[in-house]
Formats: structure tokens, C-alpha cells, sequence
């Protein structure tokens, strides 16, 4: 009966409909807030979630699908730049898309990497200038943002067994502490230059594969693998007892680089940061400390530069004594 205080729930008193059975609060939950409205393409069954999977899934060699969606902070990397998306597709990094401005000044390097991505199926995105700044974290990208899966590390023994029926000694290069994608970029393009084997660099305190690094090596990480250890100095013991002999960069070294003796045998050059160098650790794995002899006005070179030219030097040497 309308009214009864006995009936579950409270009761409003007064107005023209009398007392009213309310819900006590039961439903109070249900009028509390859930967060801001996912976007459009977030939904799974909203038409623009679909357009954009369709643009994800789709291969064309024709005009880029339109695509306004921004993408969440994933695992993928991205190779920034016209030089460096077009090596990378000329040197068949694995991509799954190639994000292009809406309004580009088209040249040669525009034209062939758009060919490149659709000859290989890799779907073509157009893409907003500002949604381009995001991608590219502020970098120049010329209006080409090329997206990469994560790089997949081989394993040292791969690099061990890729040498085995190879013509002349191996060379490797590992890396000591170098945190700078930049430096492993330009590292991993030297080493490819000059005929190294493979790059390996430790799990910690090191600098990986990133889209940074991948633009720096312009494309030679495609060519060159790049072996990622848990323990460098373990590696180091692993490389030795395989015959491979390690020589450390550093300005107090044994011997000077010019004329290196052991140029024409199984080498892993050790590269250290510009400001700490080689580990006190990893130095007393190396079989021989390596000085780069320069003016006095010169106290070091960066790693880059260090490790191209240790690399030329051997190389050079190597084809000397070879010939």
C-alpha cells in the first residue's frame, strides 16, 4: 500500500503524487562517471573503427587510405626521413605500414618508396601533419614515417654459426656501455661498410634498436645482425673459446692501431662509451688494448667515429696482407 513505512526502500513525503518509494541508494552506482568517451575508431563495432581496421588490413600500390586515427604507445618503431624509409624498404626491413602526409612535394625518393611499399603489400596510410609530428616525436620525417615491428635479436650462437662456412676471418664489434641509439646507428653502418660480421650489444644499460637508431644506420641494420647478450663479458669468454680474439679502444692502449698484427685473424673489436670507457671487466676479457694515435689537441673521439675507424684500419690491413 502507497505510503507503508514498512515497504523496503525510503520515502519521499510530500508533493502531488504523495509519498514515493525510492531506491535507497541501491542505484547510486550506476549514476557515477566512467571516464571520458573512447574515441571513434576505439569502439569495436563504430563504422570508423572498421574503416580503420580495413586501412590497416588493405595493399595498394595506388592513393594512400585516409586515416585520422592516432595510433597508442605500442612496440612498434618507426623509421623517420625520405633517405632512411627508402633504404629501409630498398633493404626489405619489415614493415606493416608507410604513413604519408596528406599534401607532400613528391620526388623520386617519394615515388619509388611508395612503389616499394606496394609492391610488398605494406598498406599506405595518409596521414595528417600532426598526427606525422606524433609519430616522428618531433623528428623531420619529410612526410614518410615508416612503421617497423620490434626488432627481433638473434641469438651469438647465430652469429657463430652464420661465420662458419664463410671465406676468411670474422669480425665482430661488440659495444661496452653505449647508450646512445645514435652512436649503435652509426656504429652498425660502419661495421656494415667494412665487412664485420654482426654488432653484439648487452641487454642493460645499452641502447637498442630504436627508430633512432634504425634512421642513423640508414638501413644497414636490415643487412648486418645485431646480437643482443645478457652478459657481455660472458660473451666475450664465449667468442674467445670459438678463436676469437677480442681487442678493446682505448687511448692507454698496448699497441697503436696502425699495423695491427692481429688485423688478419678472427677479431671482436670492443667499443666503450666516450666518457667511461671499456668496463674495468670487460677490459680484463680483452686480449689486447688498442690505442688510436692522434694530435695532442684531440683528447678522444666518440664511439662512432672510434669504431670506423678501428674497422677501416683492419679492413685495410686485412686486404694488404691478403694481397
Amino acid at each position: 500500500m502507497r505510503g507503508n513505512s514498512s515497504r523496503r526502500g525510503a520515502i519521499r513525503k510530500g508533493g502531488k503524487k504523495g509519498m514515493q518509494v525510492g531506491s535507497g541508494g541501491h542505484r547510486r552506482k550506476g549514476l557515477q562517471g566512467r571516464g571520458p568517451t573512447p574515441k571513434a575508431e576505439e569502439r569495436e563495432h563504430h563504422p570508423a573503427a572498421k574503416r580503420a581496421a580495413r586501412a590497416a588490413k588493405s595493399a595498394t600500390g595506388g592513393r594512400p587510405h585516409r586515416s585520422k586515427a592516432r595510433s597508442g604507445k605500442d612496440s612498434a618503431e618507426r623509421v623517420i626521413g625520405r633517405n632512411a624509409v627508402l633504404e629501409a624498404l630498398r633493404t626489405q626491413v619489415p614493415a606493416t605500414a608507410l604513413h604519408v602526409a596528406s599534401t607532400i612535394d613528391s620526388d623520386d625518393r617519394v615515388k619509388e618508396a611508395l612503389r616499394l611499399a606496394g609492391e610488398r603489400g605494406i598498406p599506405l596510410l595518409e596521414t595528417g601533419r600532426p598526427e606525422l609530428d606524433r609519430l616522428s616525436d618531433g623528428e623531420v620525417h619529410q612526410g614518410l614515417v615508416l612503421q617497423v615491428p620490434p626488432y627481433e635479436y638473434p641469438e651469438l650462437e647465430d652469429l657463430l654459426d652464420a661465420v662458419e662456412e664463410k671465406d676468411g676471418a670474422p669480425l665482430f664489434v661488440a659495444l661496452d656501455g653505449i647508450t646512445d641509439p645514435r652512436n649503435l646507428g652509426a656504429i652498425i653502418r660502419s661495421a656494415a661498410a667494412f665487412g664485420a660480421d654482426g654488432v653484439i650489444i648487452p641487454e642493460r644499460r645499452a641502447a637498442g634498436l630504436t627508430s633512432s637508431a634504425w634512421r642513423t644506420s640508414a638501413g644497414a641494420a636490415a643487412r648486418l645482425p645485431v646480437a643482443r647478450v645478457t652478459n657481455l663479458n660472458r660473451a666475450l669468454q664465449d667468442l674467445r673459446a670459438h678463436g676469437v680474439f677480442a681487442i678493446g679502444l682505448d687511448a692507454d692502449g698496448d699497441v697503436e692501431l696502425p699495423g695491427l698484427a692481429l688485423a688478419p685473424d678472427p677479431l671482436v673489436v670492443v667499443v666503450g662509451s666516450e666518457g667511461k670507457g671499456i668496463s674495468r671487466l670487460t677490459r680484463e676479457k680483452c686480449d689486447l688494448i688498442v690505442s688510436i694515435p692522434m694530435s695532442g689537441l684531440t683528447e678522444s673521439l666518440n664511439a662512432g667515429t672510434a669504431a670506423a675507424v678501428t674497422l677501416y684500419e683492419i679492413a685495410r690491413e686485412r686486404a694488404r696482407q691478403s694481397g
